[in-house]
């Protein structure tokens, strides 16, 4: 921008811990000039909020719809994590979302995926090799090799995993960690082969030992994964080492606020503002090495006013210079998005649904609520003709996956925590390869809604014997390139449909269904999950039998 754009505010200088009244000016989108003044100021400028790791595919929204929604909160840039999309499209998805990003006016951090496929026990629609990893380097100019998931194959000299590590290595790149309940010596191994950061860390003692080990920590507030309280209380003697992300963020949950709430509640808490407001917006800078602006002259002008230090309401959101929200509104303006997809699942009938019982007691998922892990359960069968069926009076229901790349038997188990009473949820979100993943009550309305997902070629639907509610995912069965604001409501509307469809008295409705349902395919979070291939033990890292 080549006007002079001025902003007398209370000019908040995180790392000098210094707050003035000033008048800063902008000019070619950069800061010009800070003048202190004498005049007193009402609102406060500071730097932008970061994520410091975000699958953007989890908001169901293209990378330029989700910074519509994350600039309204003050985050000026996102540390991203492809993964998604890369297990679904390989190298072109990641592409895409680096082109989609850069047609707005935001900061996006794209990352290298280091595990595509994340692990041998389930179907992915596409691999990424290590001479794939050296290009993006250097042809794309990605920017860190995002989580490690397969810590096995970082500690046991994976050979695939060690190129990839090396390589980031030789190339001075970041590498990312991801190995949650990893504690003492493997977390101190892990640590050593290059892994500069977790966000799985559900407990303090465990982040101190990551900590201890040279690793830093990133606190993850998401819509299914909630470490916050358990990990704030490390703020204040360990906040140079940390920050603040999201990973995974539904559209609904970030239309209501973003890395603006995390800070929120720290200062509630009572931790210093500065150490707080280092952790939200300059620590990622740092250790990413971000083109990011901390409110200096000379630096892009990534800044926000926001009405107080307290509750952080964000008034206005600067980026490189341009107002891109302002009190609720954002004023960027997301291009039509290219579509691209992998979806050949056909569709399935109830009857293939159906488990011969092999005993009278099956291994039963057990879902967390507000955790990625699961436990397991031993659970006396229900057995109709032979057939062990869902039970919704004791909880307990068939959780099916289908391969949605080619077509295959599907996978079928029991699994307890969603309290559904009469219906079905699917999704073609389900972490990590994306294949359809279905809790359900009956065959009947299992089948109802995977097949739903199929006709649309991606997305999460819900029903029951009455009515079949969809939202369409057709950007790799992952995300919408429709408006934000629709997105967001149609996405409400559905999850509390399903929400609905729990009794309140045998169970808690979950605090986010689908995103829970995701998870239940991620086999690299212990302890029991489902694949295409059928039910894992996160635990041993090997296939476990539904009946004992």
């Amino acid at each position: 921008m080549n006007h002079l754009i001025s902003i007398r505010a209370n000019v908040v200088n995180i790392a000098a811990r210094q707050i003035f009244p000033a008048e800063v000016q902008i000019s070619h989108g950069k800061i010009a000039d800070i003048q202190p003044t004498d005049a007193p100021c009402k609102y406060f400028l500071m730097p932008g909020f970061i994520d410091a790791h975000v699958h953007i595919e989890s908001s169901m929204l293209v990378p330029a719809q989700f910074a519509r929604l994350a600039t309204l909160h003050g985050t000026v840039a996102t540390v991203s994590d492809p993964h998604e999309i890369a297990n679904v499209t390989g190298v072109e998805g990641i592409r895409y979302m680096v082109r989609n990003g850069n047609s707005v006016p935001f900061k996006f951090c794209f990352g290298i995926p280091s595990c595509v496929p994340a692990t041998a026990f389930e179907t992915a629609g596409a691999a990424i090799s290590p001479e794939q990893v050296r290009e993006l380097f250097q042809t794309d100019k990605l920017k860190y090799l995002a989580e490690m998931m397969n810590w096995p194959g970082v500690l046991y000299g994976n050979e695939d995993v060690a190129a990839k590590i090396k390589i980031a290595q030789e190339l001075g790149k970041p590498i990312d960690g991801h190995a949650p309940g990893l504690r003492g010596e493997q977390a101190r191994q892990y640590a050593a082969a290059g892994m500069s950061t977790d966000h799985e860390c559900f407990t303090a003692a465990e982040a101190l030992d990551k900590l201890a080990a040279g690793m830093k920590i990133i606190i993850r507030e998401g819509s299914a994964a909630k470490n916050f309280n358990a990990l704030a209380p490390l703020l204040h003697e360990h906040w140079q080492q940390i920050m603040f992300c999201s990973d995974d963020k539904h559209p609904d949950s970030l239309l209501e606020g973003h890395i603006n709430q995390l800070a929120a509640r720290a200062v509630a808490l009572g931790v210093d503002v500065f150490k707080v407001l280092t952790v939200a917006c300059l620590n990622p800078i740092y250790h990413y090495g971000l083109d990011v602006g901390q409110l200096r002259i000379g630096d892009p002008a990534d800044c926000i006013l926001v009405e107080d230090l307290t509750h952080f309401k964000v008034l206005q959101t600067w980026i490189n210079g341009e107002l891109v929200a302002e009190n609720g509104h954002s004023f960027i303006k997301a291009p039509v998005a290219e579509k691209q997809n992998y979806f050949h699942a056909q569709p399935i009938s109830a009857d293939s649904l159906q488990v011969r019982a092999a005993s009278d007691t099956v291994r039963a998922i057990v879902a967390l609520d507000g955790e990625l892990i699961t436990q397991e359960e031993f659970v006396k069968a229900t057995i109709v003709n032979g057939f062990a069926i869902a039970d919704p009076g004791k909880d307990l229901l068939k959780i099916v996956v289908i391969n949605r790349y080619k077509n295959a038997p599907p996978a079928v188990g029991f699994i307890r925590g969603f309290g559904l009473r009469q219906g079905a949820i699917a999704s073609s979100v389900a972490h990590d390869s994306h294949n359809i993943v279905a809790v359900g009550t009956d065959d009947e309305l299992l089948a109802k809604a995977v097949n739903a997902i199929i006709e649309a070629q991606g997305g999460i639907s819900a029903c029951n014997n009455e009515e079949t509610k969809l939202l369409s995912l057709p950007v790799a069965g992952l995300m919408s390139a429709d408006d934000a604001y629709y997105v967001a409501q149609a996405y409400q509307d559905i999850d509390t449909f399903a929400k609905q469809l729990c009794a309140p008295v045998q169970a808690q409705p979950l605090q986010a269904p689908f995103m829970t349902l995701s998870f239940m395919a991620l086999l690299v979070i212990p302890s029991l999950k489902m694949s295409d291939l059928g039910l894992f033990d996160g635990n041993k890292f090997e296939f476990a039998q539904v009946f004992c």
